[in-house]
């Protein structure tokens, strides 16, 4: 597969884009971006897809982690 031209990367930007905002207004839940997901998979390639959608969810984390903090897991108690 070639490389996609600057035409095609800016209609898989726009596409992701659309995606993202429609997961932040609806809560994340995949079912009512339906349109917007396939629309981005269509105009994507599939490593994109891949690699757009860790990024959302890295960025996801981050964010919780910034505004929420770090709590680290009650892991098993030591012996003294």
């Amino acid at each position: 597969m070639s490389a996609p031209n600057s035409a095609e990367r800016k209609s898989c930007w726009d596409a992701r884009d659309l995606l993202w905002k429609c997961m932040d207004d609806n809560n994340d839940k995949a079912e009512s971006c339906q349109r917007f997901q396939s629309e981005f998979e269509a105009k994507c390639p599939a490593q994109w897809v891949k690699y757009f959608s860790k990024r959302r969810d890295f960025l996801k984390y981050k964010e919780k982690m910034q505004t929420e903090g770090f709590t680290p897991a009650e892991g098993p108690s030591q012996p003294s």
